[in-house]
């Protein structure tokens, strides 16, 4: 499976605000893992145990070894399975996922792109629903989204009494329209009504990688 600039993205920015932040986070699931990059990028930056759930089974399994490869093997259990028929007695402090983008857009004859890049297998009311349902009363979660889903989420988050905390736009260029949002929220009952947001533009006008995309990915790039 192919990496996006925007999923290291995402990744480098969930395991910095969880850094930054502090915030008390002992457990995660990583909801739609594929190659297993977020839950590594989160645990080069954080201490915390990953359950890292995927329902393809080669991506599964490039996961798996992706991970075993790495410093991280013994924080990161990664799981072939459908999320929509996981469980677990626990409740996470953190839940993650880069979901399924073209929930109504045309499909391609790629059975496994479908799956990845569709919402063939899991809908986001699901996704918000099983959020609910596996986040601590304290947790929190964090999803990377088309920009144009971001008014609907907004209202599903509201139908799952869930509350966004945070949002970053993120554009290509200066010129360029908004293609991607992260968000984070908790449960309506955790936290009060505020929210923080954030713009972030990956290259300047010279096709540069601006400062802040550098600051957050330099860790994780060898050469940038």
């Amino acid at each position: 499976m192919k990496v996006t600039t925007d999923s290291c993205l995402f990744g480098a920015w969930v395991a910095n605000t969880i850094k930054q932040e502090e915030l008390d986070i002992q457990n995660c699931i990583d909801i739609g893992t594929g190659t297993g990059l977020l839950s590594l990028m989160l645990s080069q930056k954080n201490k915390l145990s990953i359950d890292a759930i995927e329902i393809d089974e080669a991506a599964a399994k490039q996961a798996a070894e992706n991970i075993a490869h790495s410093p991280w093997s013994n924080s990161i259990n990664v799981q072939h399975s459908d999320i929509k028929k996981f469980y677990s007695e626990k409740k996470y402090d953190c839940i993650i996922s880069n979901p399924p983008f073209y929930e109504s857009d045309l499909k391609g004859g790629n059975q496994q792109k479908n799956i990845a890049h569709h919402n063939e297998g899991l809908l986001l009311p699901e996704l918000l629903s099983i959020m609910h349902e596996q986040l601590s009363n304290s947790g929190i979660f964090f999803i990377l989204l088309p920009y144009k889903r971001y008014e609907e989420i907004k209202k599903l988050c509201a139908s799952f009494k869930l509350a966004i905390t945070a949002t970053v736009s993120v554009k290509q260029s200066p010129t360029h329209s908004y293609f991607r949002i992260i968000i984070s929220g908790k449960k309506l009952a955790a936290v009060q009504l505020s929210k923080t947001t954030e713009e972030l533009i990956i290259t300047d006008n010279n096709k540069e990688y601006t400062k802040q995309f550098t600051e957050l990915l330099q860790d994780y790039y060898l050469y940038l």
